[in-house]
């Protein structure tokens, strides 16, 4: 399966958690690993190597490929189980987010194998390394419409290669990328403004 003008679904994961850290990541080609990187990659290593499993009447898939010309999405699936419909299951370190960005990532993975199968996905799971246990997915009208909203977003931010401006937030001291995207500096408006009149007086004290 070939798509020549597709993004990597992990993208929206990307996209939903910071626009500037998926500018960073896709356009810039910045990383830096910390320890919550290097966690869930050890992580998703042993999740999704492939090849399929079957235990009485459950078959599991394991890295899958996963496409969706629509949205012009690509993308592999840690592990995806048939009951007999499509369940598919992500694979994440640490705990579950305030935001949706895990939800979006899961809800791709389930558009895709809809339009590769020809079958509804109604449900997934993402499993948490804390407390190490499932939370059940319903891909709802609302989920799918934010999915195919940031899916356009991202394709647009791709055409334009724009890397948007930093918004501060708590999210920011989980982001690996912090030192790179400088989200007090590269900020809009009156949080950069703060950040360089603190910048200014430190660098008087320290010449005093």
């Amino acid at each position: 399966m070939e798509l020549d003008d597709g993004l990597p679904l992990s993208g929206l994961q990307h996209l939903a958690f910071c626009p500037r850290q998926w500018a960073l990541i896709h356009l810039e080609q910045a990383w830096a690993e910390n320890r919550l990187t290097a966690e869930g990659k050890l992580l998703h290593e042993r999740a999704d190597l492939p090849g399929a499993v079957r235990r009485q009447q459950l078959r599991t898939v394991r890295g899958l490929t996963l496409l969706n010309r629509r949205l012009r999405l690509t993308g592999r699936a840690d592990v995806v189980e048939f009951h007999p419909e499509p369940y598919p299951v992500e694979y994440k370190r640490g705990k579950r987010k305030p935001t949706d960005c895990d939800l979006v990532q899961l809800c791709a993975q389930a558009l895709c194998l809809e339009e590769m199968l020809g079958v509804a996905v109604p449900r997934g799971a993402i499993f948490y390394g804390e407390p190490r246990r499932r939370i059940d997915v319903e891909f709802t009208g609302a989920l799918r419409a934010r999915t195919e909203e940031l899916a356009a977003t991202m394709h647009e931010l791709y055409r334009t290669h724009i890397t948007p401006p930093a918004q501060p937030g708590k999210h920011c001291a989980h982001c690996s990328l912090v030192h790179q995207c400088l989200p007090h500096a590269t900020a809009t408006g009156a949080v950069a403004a703060r950040w360089q009149a603190a910048q200014l007086r430190s660098l008087q004290d320290s010449a005093v």
